[in-house]
């Protein structure tokens, strides 16, 4: 199993490594796709579940969408749907999405990250 970079996210959720259809979520594991804030984990349904990224809406600024093992674009539909509700969309594969949500989260932003099991 990849492990992330150790930092300090004493109190908020960080990404702490991954598997085939898992994540690990400050210490404990979550099974398939999830939506990650520093205050909480929500089980997602993937791309065609749009529903736990729009209430991120007021909460974040910015969503890192991650895509599985894949390189891709968010869906324009759902991109245009949270840029109007605020919340900016950046696409990419899960492992890079975890790594940046971490990043920015260490930084005191307001960001998310939605991962898609690799």
């Amino acid at each position: 199993m990849p492990a992330l970079t150790p930092t300090d996210f004493t109190g908020q959720n960080a990404v702490d490594g991954y598997g085939p259809g898992f994540f690990r979520i400050a210490g404990k594991v979550h099974q398939g796709a999830q939506v990650v804030e520093a205050d909480r984990v929500t089980p997602w349904g993937g791309l065609d579940d749009p529903g736990p990224l729009l209430a991120l809406a007021g909460r974040v600024d910015v969503l890192f969408l991650g895509l599985g093992a894949q390189v891709g674009y968010a869906p324009r539909d759902l991109a245009a749907q949270l840029d109007a509700l605020g919340v900016r969309v950046e696409a990419m594969a899960s492992a890079t999405a975890a790594r940046t949500y971490n990043v920015t989260l260490s930084e005191g932003r307001r960001v998310a990250c939605a991962l898609i099991p690799v």
